[in-house]
């Protein structure tokens, strides 16, 4: 059966620019291109076709393709990250900064984030537009499967926002998260946990209430090493 828009799959993707890989949901791409991050989840991601879920340009090539199909496509920047804006460099005077900054650092100005490109005299050449603006990029992608199971959504949208895994059930209707210790202080399930819960409510109609879980234990008690 072909994919449509509004299905729910599981897919597999690596992108790259001029052989150069970005991103990926391969532990063994991302190992191999250096760009491996310890904090990670690899593997395929949750993904509902014609939701913005990913990158317009990869999105739109789901559409019509069958569970199982492989695929490579370049995505000009149009449906990309954009076009490069040159009114997105600007001169921001150094003072603006709480630390020194050279060619390279990474700056954040008026809620905006960029990178110095040059520093004349007493300002900095702060460049905000995304890095892989303006480039057309390519992807490989496998469509896993096709995602039906209520529960099996849910735990694709948990870690497609908050980029972690949780214990996950499903019981007479009632979908329980169990939170990891310090969950309360990610700012990213922080920010996503309400996007999260009205996306379950939507992906899983057997759903008919969320509880959160959040319990803590009793440390262990240490136990001292007798002395010599």
């Amino acid at each position: 059966m072909a994919i449509a828009e509004g299905d729910y799959i599981r897919l597999d993707y690596t992108g790259s620019v001029d052989d150069i890989v970005f991103d990926t949901t391969s532990a063994e791409a991302a190992k191999e291109a250096g760009i491996e991050k310890s904090s990670a989840t690899y593997g395929p991601i949750l993904v509902r076709v014609g939701s913005g879920h990913v990158i317009p340009g990869l999105d739109e090539a789901l559409v019509g393709r069958e569970a199982g199909e492989e695929a490579e496509i370049d995505v000009p920047p149009a449906k990309g990250f954009g076009e490069y804006d040159r009114e997105l460099v600007e001169g921001v005077p150094l003072k603006q900064f709480g630390e020194k900054v050279q060619v390279g650092s990474r700056v954040k100005n008026e809620n905006r984030e960029g990178v110095v490109r040059d520093v004349i005299g007493s300002r900095a050449i702060v460049d905000y537009n995304n890095d892989l603006a303006g480039k057309t990029l390519h992807y490989r992608f496998k469509i896993i499967d096709l995602v039906e199971a209520g529960i099996e959504r849910a735990k694709g949208l948990v870690r497609l926002y908050a980029g972690r895994e949780l214990a996950t059930t499903l019981e007479d209707g009632v979908l329980t998260l169990e939170l990891s210790p310090g969950i309360g202080y990610d700012r990213r399930w922080v920010l996503w946990k309400p996007t999260i819960v009205r996306d379950i409510f939507e992906a899983a109609p057997d759903v008919t209430e969320i509880r959160l879980l959040e319990s803590v234990k009793r440390p262990e008690p240490q136990v001292s090493e007798p002395q010599a």
